[in-house]
């Protein structure tokens, strides 16, 4: 850790508004900085790239600090690699937590990046993006080109490399089947952007794999599953996280098991391409650059579901959160100070199916059970207590029209209410708020779990502004402390 006060990513955004050759210069020394003092924090807000080697790394990366004049800066990956530059063998840049912002903004770029991370482009393409973004697509790539230094194919692009890395690592499946499980559409493409990303052929890059990795990718097969470790920067308190899933579970699709600290979560997915049934590992994995991971496993019945999957896990587990930023807020309210303290990277729990949140939250536990036995989808090869998909909500609101849950149902199944990763949030709660039997407490449920707002509380007048952007983090610490009811 530095001993000088870096500029979050807030701060940088303010900066990246600035056209200014001052303020952009500031920008960048204060960037450096970070890199030369090889700060975890900033893994993913941003990337540096050296013109000397043509190299690409994040932040944290152990190397040599390169001379500040043979350093350029980006703001995603797909721009450095766009720019010519190969990823750093040594601090592998692509694995790094994605940024915070695409959780908070709600702008169409975040919206845009949320869409991409889910696997949109790679299957319906940029026109896709663009029909559920509401722009056209000169709009989506200029907004995105202007802002990123990458369009949307660049940033999908950058996204099925990293895909297949974790493949050719993890795995011992043939480099055909990976290339496609990848979302690449021939083996030349995939050979032409490993080649350009990596500095080496698919072969090479399975040969590079860590020690670990090759041990896991002994017994790693579709029916084994696919070994996985999902990145968080900084601190992480996965104690509540699993509080709150032991809690809600729905017996049949989701389960957890295991003494606290030691527990394992498991649920079953409904996927584009297939269903997925994924294992998460409670205890926190910690690097020594401050950040850490979570032990996962997934067994797809189609292994192009994995990026969109490990995507879905990741807004559940709420690993892309920045609890620097969260906790230096927070930490500063007289109220929340000894909760921070006390849990510091207290996370904002998501949802791995955003529809059967909102049916969920809505109908209660012992309902939500009902309604999984009744109309669920019975699975192909259950495992375990795991018996079941969540029904759809085309299938609910045919079978059980009459009641909130019927309407709720009906309206997610037209289009009326749109949870998705690019779905508007306004517009979303206002949707939400015409369905009988929904009020404005259980539409901010909805909005902060499905949607990933961080910054939305139940109507409630000791909820202050001064928490802002981070109410739902707050009201997490509040819970955890037992200082506000779950059903409050």
């Amino acid at each position: 850790m530095s001993d000088f006060r870096q500029p979050g990513p807030q701060d940088w955004r303010r900066l990246d508004s600035v056209t200014g050759t001052a303020q952009r210069t500031a920008h960048e020394d204060s960037r450096y900085e970070a890199v030369r003092s090889r700060d975890a924090r900033f893994d993913g807000a941003f990337f540096f790239a050296v013109r000397t080697t043509g190299i690409y790394c994040r932040p944290s990366c152990p190397a040599v600090t390169p001379n500040r004049r043979n350093v350029r800066f980006f703001a995603t990956a797909a721009a450095a690699q766009g720019s010519g530059f190969r990823a750093c063998r040594r601090c592998r840049p692509d694995a790094v937590p994605g940024s915070a912002d695409w959780n908070v903004r709600a702008d169409v770029v975040g919206r845009a990046m949320r869409l991409i991370g889910d696997g949109v482009v790679d299957r319906e393409g940029v026109a896709g993006l663009a029909v559920r973004l509401g722009y056209s697509a000169r709009q989506v790539q200029r907004q995105l080109t202007a802002e990123l230094g990458a369009g949307p194919v660049a940033l999908a692009r950058a996204q099925r490399a990293h895909t297949a890395r974790v493949l050719l690592q993890t795995t011992g499946l043939p480099v055909t089947e990976i290339a496609f499980a990848s979302g690449f559409a021939s083996v030349r493409q995939f050979n032409d952007t490993i080649r350009a990303v990596y500095a080496a052929t698919p072969s090479d890059v399975r040969a590079a794999a860590p020690a670990a990795d090759r041990a896991a990718s002994r017994t790693a097969t579709p029916s084994a599953g696919v070994p996985l470790r999902l990145a968080h920067r900084g601190p992480y308190q996965a104690g509540p996280v699993f509080n709150l899933l032991q809690r809600e579970a729905v017996a049949g699709v989701e389960e957890v098991s295991g003494p606290p600290g030691r527990r394992r979560y498991r649920r079953t997915l409904r996927l584009p391409y297939g269903t997925g049934i994924v294992a998460v590992e409670e205890r926190t994995r910690v690097q020594g650059n401050g950040g850490g991971w979570l032990d996962a496993r997934l067994h797809l019945t189609d292994l192009r579901d994995l990026t969109t999957s490990v995507q879905r896990l990741r807004r559940l587990f709420d690993l892309d959160a920045d609890p620097y930023a969260v906790d230096e807020r927070l930490g500063a309210d007289p109220r929340l100070a000894p909760l921070v303290a006390a849990r510091p990277g207290l996370r904002s729990p998501g949802t791995a199916d955003p529809d059967e949140l909102a049916v969920r939250a809505l109908a209660g536990r012992a309902a939500a059970e009902r309604l999984v036995q009744r109309y669920g989808k019975a699975l192909d090869a259950p495992c375990g207590t795991l018996t079941h998909l969540f029904p759809e909500p085309a299938v609910l609101a045919a079978a059980e029209p009459d009641g909130p849950v019927g309407a709720l149902a009906a309206a997610l199944a037209d289009g009326t209410v749109r949870l998705d990763p690019g779905a508007d949030r306004d517009d979303a709660e206002r949707a939400l708020l015409a369905v009988p039997g929904l009020d404005a407490r259980m539409a901010a449920v909805v909005r902060t779990r499905a949607l990933g707002d961080p910054d939305t509380a139940p109507p409630d007048p000791t909820v202050p502004d001064s928490w802002r952007p981070w109410r739902s983090y707050a009201v997490n610490h509040l819970r955890a402390a037992g200082d506000w009811e779950q059903d409050r």
